[in-house]
């Protein structure tokens, strides 16, 4: 029957997540290959002053790569969700892993910021687009219990690739200039390709039901199947909209740093590896954040959204006492502050995505990630270039944090409007909408009302079934 095509071997029959097994191997791809993705893509900033010497462009223009790389991997997350649930997990991610390394090697070949627009933007872009969300829905559908803890131990990876690759990169950059940096992290990227194999097509990640192919099909049974993969019935309910809004308000302002820190640094007077340096320990307190409020979190003391809208205020209000810090022109001061954004930012991270299955449901955590990703890619394609372009009209980047740290508090006051925000316990998960084939239709059932606002849930079903 359908029913078992919705829940893999290990969470049939009601049973919980198997916490272990084949999804630590997985886990561990999810560490190497969001090393691989944000890692790399949090380190760019060491690439940030080299293009604007070599191209001789301005820092909004340069800003505009990393911006197009960030928001195209948001953008075509939803594709990565509904090819891995139409057709193979492990071949999307291992497509993917090829896309990102391709991309950096044609950019080490560049000769205008058009080129790297294309390349270290758009084609990489697309690659980790279609890596990111199916290995994180991957690992979350192998863990329940520990699933916030299992976020977290895959993401520290991003803190520990950020303090290894800074240094790395400007060695390489001086050692080999930036196309040769360039043409060695695109090889270093292929090895996406390898963790996509370790994904088992028995493990991936839990997909809505996949209708028989059929010879004939109508228009509208297609525009059905393709909603059903992207999950489109949750744009109709309060508390996935409530929350997107919210996390792209954070989206705007929380790469920020990452990307113009080491600049700020530099231009304060500090050196280049000096400069560096601080974002590497930046990255260390990050992967002390990430696996304690991982958990933390999992120990159930607070509820979860709670712990979120703590760490997203406190970052908030280190980014915006980044370039205070260093006014006065002390390198002690910046660290500390940077130290503290740093195991914030993490910690905010693991929760992120812990929170998401309790919106809409394990179940439907594929389309659902995807469809996020697609909504705040506005933010991060705009994020910073906009703090470029205030430090080109005031000269520093004081005005560029100071507006990014007021996005990430913006996106903080959004989460208090979530249904039974002020509650002290969570509410019921929701209850997943079952894909039932007949000989002419598709139908959505429903079971009881179980669902985080079960107002917003019916009203999505029956949009859907008609």
């Amino acid at each position: 029957m359908a029913d078992s095509k919705l829940k893999p071997r290990s969470q049939r029959d009601g049973e919980e997540g198997p916490d272990g097994g084949w999804g630590w191997v997985l886990l561990l791809a999810m560490f190497v290959s969001t090393s691989l993705v944000f890692g790399l893509m949090r380190s760019l900033g060491v690439f940030f002053v080299e293009f604007v010497q070599y191209f001789e462009e301005s820092a909004q223009a340069i800003s505009w790569i990393s911006s197009i790389g960030l928001a195209a991997q948001q953008f075509f997350s939803p594709l990565g969700a509904a090819l891995c649930n139409a057709y193979n997990t492990r071949l999307v991610v291992m497509a993917g892993g090829f896309l990102s390394g391709l991309g950096l090697i044609l950019a080490s070949q560049a000769t205008c910021l058009v080129h790297l627009y294309l390349t270290m933007g758009l084609i990489s872009g697309l690659g980790w687009g279609l890596v990111f969300t199916p290995m994180l829905a991957t690992v979350m559908a192998n863990f329940t219990r520990r699933r916030a803890l299992a976020v977290g131990l895959g993401f520290s990876s991003i803190g520990l690739s950020s303090f290894a690759f800074n240094p790395l990169f400007q060695l390489l950059v001086e050692t080999y200039a930036w196309r040769g940096a360039l043409l060695i992290l695109g090889g270093l990227s292929l090895n996406i390709v390898v963790c996509g194999a370790l994904i088992r097509p028995e493990c991936s990640s839990k997909a809505p039901a996949k209708v028989e192919s059929q010879s004939k099909q109508s228009c509208s049974d297609m525009l059905q199947r393709v909603s059903s993969y992207l999950e489109v019935s949750l744009l109709c309910e309060r508390p996935y909209l409530t929350y997107t809004l919210g996390v792209t308000f954070f989206n705007f302002g929380y790469f920020v740093p990452y990307f113009h820190l080491v600049a700020h640094s530099r231009q304060v007077g500090f050196s280049e590896y000096r400069a560096a340096f601080i974002m590497s320990a930046a990255g260390v307190t990050d992967i002390f954040g990430r696996i304690a409020s991982g958990w933390f979190s999992d120990l159930g003391h607070f509820r979860i959204i709670h712990l979120l809208t703590l760490w997203t205020v406190l970052a908030g209000t280190f980014i915006i006492l980044l370039p205070v810090s260093s006014l006065s022109g002390s390198y002690t001061a910046l660290m500390i502050i940077s130290l503290l954004y740093g195991f914030c930012s993490g910690a905010l991270t693991s929760l992120v995505f812990a929170v998401v299955p309790m919106i809409m449901g394990v179940e439907r955590m594929m389309g659902g990630l995807g469809l996020l990703q697609l909504i705040e890619s506005s933010a991060g394609l705009l994020g910073t270039p906009l703090s470029g372009w205030l430090r080109d009209i005031t000269g520093n980047y004081v005005a560029s944090f100071m507006v990014a740290g007021s996005f990430v508090l913006l996106g903080s006051l959004t989460m208090t409007t979530l249904p039974g925000y002020f509650s002290c316990t969570d509410p019921p998960p929701p209850q997943r909408p079952t894909l039932i084939e007949n000989s002419e239709t598709l139908h959505l059932e429903l079971g009881p009302e179980n669902s985080y606002s079960s107002e917003f849930n019916h009203q999505a079903v029956e949009q859907t079934a008609r």
